[in-house]
């Protein structure tokens, strides 16, 4: 699914939500500019590396779903068999529409877009210095030009 459906016009999820996502991770690297702690950025980069985004989750829900349903259809009754008809469905809607309805209850438990994790990423490296010797730009530049992002 990489990026695809938030590139495709957002995810259609409450205006709010997707505020509250932007303003919590720049809320995070304002305070670490503010304390300006390497070892801190360091830390905040190695959880962004391990942090699941949407796009993961939904992959791996639809899969155990998928297999867990394919598990119970053999010798079982036709209800599980609607399980096993019903996964590829949900995935084929949110190819075709650009929307899953497992998106707005995965924004509500806080999982971000990759875009999103993306750019928390390249804010705390442009304050860490990463970009310093590429142009001309200065590194508050970058950073402040992450932020707004």
């Amino acid at each position: 699914m990489a990026d695809y459906f938030a590139e495709a016009g957002g995810w259609q999820t409450s205006a709010g939500i997707d505020a509250a996502r932007r303003r919590d991770w720049r809320q995070r690297v304002a305070a670490l500019r503010n304390d300006d702690r390497a070892a801190m950025i360091d830390q905040r980069l190695r959880e962004l590396e391990h942090e699941w985004d949407i796009e993961r989750a939904l992959q791996f829900g639809f899969a155990a779903a998928g297999l867990f349903g394919l598990a119970f259809v053999a010798g079982r009754k036709p209800p599980w068999h609607l399980l096993a008809a019903v996964v590829p469905a949900v995935m084929l809607e949110g190819a075709v529409q650009g929307w899953s309805p497992a998106h707005a209850w995965l924004r509500r438990l806080g999982l971000r877009t990759a875009r999103e994790i993306g750019d928390e990423r390249f804010a705390l490296k442009a304050m860490r210095g990463d970009f310093a010797g590429i142009g001309s730009h200065r590194n508050e530049d970058a950073v402040r030009l992450a932020t707004l992002r």
